[in-house]
């Protein structure tokens, strides 16, 4: 009886001792912007016409910290690194474009979490394959949404399942991506959960809706008034969350990062281009030096802020070096995960932000990015691109101005050296693992060699009567011919008028030529001075001419302002063939994007 007892009394502890241990494990929920500059957090301190109050409020309960990085100045590598918690090149994805195998082989963060008893959701861009297929790398939930084409989820804005298809937007996939997200934590309010919301903003295509582009009115580059309008809806997003939380009482018990997956990319010129497509994103990295594309500071110094109320002392601003790569590190260790050395390259950054420790977290983080790579140690860097090499003390010059490599060769030896040891494991071993592209070669010219730029061929010549109905070749400056109208083209892109008054058919333009695999996204920004429809006909591989199934109607309204009008034609056969019909009067057409399933992007002037 007395070892019955003995044995019952232990049961009783051992399930209190777990029920504690399981109620100290805390939410995890990770923003990751895309493409976000430096500057673009109002918290920054460095613009003035960013506003992001929700993102400030988390700085201003947690941690603003001043030095954070990605771990690669592109979209796929950095977001294997942040989810795996290994610096990428140890598993093969160093660069977009690189095989997923080793990805496929690693274990993500999720995946451990979820083993550990967490709920695990995925919301937005994922990039890492399939979005079907995002359930086989931990996430339970998946709301795959990214723009306006159809999307794969499996579970909808009310946080309720369905079955894993493919889903045709509801909102703004901003908006939509923050709505699927509050509603599983109503949801699981009671469970440890892990968030990762990976909104596509303000990456390309600019696509903000009127709401949005309205608060920021005045003169500016129209690019830039996209980028602060993508981010307020991103804003505006974690303002929903985090109420969700605090209206369940989780405010204390959510650890949140938000970071940028890499700096802005500006293409040197940051030319204000007609359309939302390829190009300039209308974000800054400001005062850093560079863009997305290359290892300096505005290639990969990114927002990024930590917050836990009641944990982590609020107001901090954080001064070393921390990387994205210690998210997961800092979430296994809180959800009491055992792991074995080499599992994560990062470190648990929870006893440097509550003060438990005050060393720095790293004694140097190291990149290696194609013909690139980098370290920094305390307030030194060294950069290579190619045969080129740089020192920077960036405690004195954090933009990267003054090359200092001939001034101190043996700060610039003795980091070479521990940059090549820290090289050596990765796949391939090296300095680097590609050559220079010419786009990186420029970019070095012009910002770390302080050489003149380029000149900037413009894609938009303006001309007038460019065209007309008996028209039966290409225009010279746009490769859509007009039909039962005419088409001028100036900076603002194509203008589209009916060419009499009294014409019974309504213009229209057709591209021809096509080779777009379904399902293929399509994204328009006009006005017009005529109320009615915008007509999008098409034509696939096995159609020798329109037919009447093909053909989707948009519905546009009188206005002197931007709208911005989305769709999706469906998969099957390739699509060849494009009619967009305009309606009766004058249609000024500032961006066409066709975004195929797999393959090249067609916009207006391409």
């Amino acid at each position: 009886m007395y070892k019955f007892i003995a044995f019952c009394v232990s049961l009783v502890w051992l399930s209190a001792t777990f029920a504690n241990a399981t109620e100290s494990r805390p939410n995890i929920i990770v923003f990751y912007t895309d493409d976000h500059g430096h500057a673009d957090l109002s918290c920054q301190g460095v613009l003035e016409d960013i506003k992001t109050p929700n993102v400030d409020a988390l700085a201003k309960n947690g941690v603003l910290a001043r030095h954070g990085y990605s771990t690669a100045p592109q979209c796929v590598p950095s977001r294997a690194g942040l989810l795996i918690g290994k610096f990428q090149s140890k598993f093969g994805v160093e660069a977009n474009g690189k095989t997923l195998e080793g990805f496929d082989r690693e274990l993500t963060i999720a995946q451990r979490l979820q083993r550990a008893g967490y709920v695990t959701a995925q919301f937005g861009k994922w990039h890492l394959g399939p979005g079907p297929k995002i359930t086989e790398h931990g996430f339970k939930h998946v709301f795959n949404q990214n723009s306006g084409a159809p999307f794969a989820a499996n579970v909808g804005l009310d946080g309720r399942d369905r079955e894993m298809s493919t889903q045709r937007q509801q909102m703004y996939h901003v908006d939509a991506c923050s709505q699927a997200a509050a509603s599983l934590i109503e949801r699981y309010k009671n469970d440890p959960f892990f968030l990762y919301v990976a909104y596509r903003a303000p990456h390309v295509p600019l696509d903000a809706p009127q709401k949005y582009l309205d608060r920021f009115p005045g003169e500016m580059p129209e690019r830039r008034r996209q980028a602060l309008a993508m981010l307020s809806a991103v804003d505006d997003g974690v303002g929903l969350i985090t109420r969700t939380l605090a209206e369940n009482n989780l405010t204390e018990k959510t650890l949140i990062f938000y970071i940028g997956d890499n700096g802005a990319p500006l293409k040197i010129h940051k030319r204000d281009a007609p359309g939302g497509g390829p190009g300039w994103d209308g974000s800054l990295n400001d005062p850093l030096n560079g863009e997305k594309g290359m290892l300096s500071e505005g290639g990969m110094h990114v927002p990024f802020v930590i917050s836990w109320p009641g944990t982590i002392p609020a107001g901090q601003v954080f001064d070393h070096p921390v990387s994205a790569l210690d998210v997961a590190a800092t979430a296994a260790k809180l959800a009491k995960i055992e792991s074995e050395p080499g599992d994560f390259d990062g470190v648990n950054l929870i006893p440097f932000l509550t003060g438990k420790k005050k060393e720095a977290p790293h004694e140097f983080l190291a990149w290696r990015w194609v013909a690139q790579s980098a370290i920094r140690e305390g307030d030194w860097k060294l950069l290579r691109g190619g045969e080129r090499e740089y020192l920077y003390d960036l405690k004195n010059d954090l933009e990267e101005k003054r090359n200092l490599a001939d001034e101190h060769p043996e700060i610039a030896d003795r980091l070479r050296e521990k940059l090549s040891l820290w090289a050596s494991e990765l796949d391939p071993p090296g300095l680097a693992s590609g050559s220079m592209s010419n786009a990186a070669t420029e970019y070095f010219d012009f910002y770390l060699d302080h050489k003149p730029a380029a000149s900037l061929r413009e894609k938009f010549v303006p001309k007038t009567d460019s065209s007309n109905s008996d028209a039966k070749s290409k225009d010279l400056a746009s490769p859509w011919i007009i039909r039962n109208g005419k088409m001028n083209i100036s900076s603002e892109g194509l203008q589209i008028a009916t060419q009499k008054q009294d014409a019974k058919q309504t213009p229209f333009i057709t591209r021809n030529g096509l080779n777009l695999a379904g399902p293929v996204s399509v994204n328009l920004v006009v006005k017009t001075t005529n109320s009615g429809t915008i007509g999008l006909a098409w034509r696939d591989s096995h159609d020798k001419e329109f037919v009447a199934a093909n053909r989707v109607n948009l519905v546009v309204t009188k206005s002197d302002q931007w709208q911005t009008i989305q769709t999706s034609l469906p998969g099957g056969p390739k699509i060849i063939h494009v009619r967009v019909q305009i309606p009766a009067g004058t249609t000024s057409i500032k961006s066409i994007e066709l975004k195929p399933a797999s393959g090249k992007t067609v916009t207006l002037m391409q």
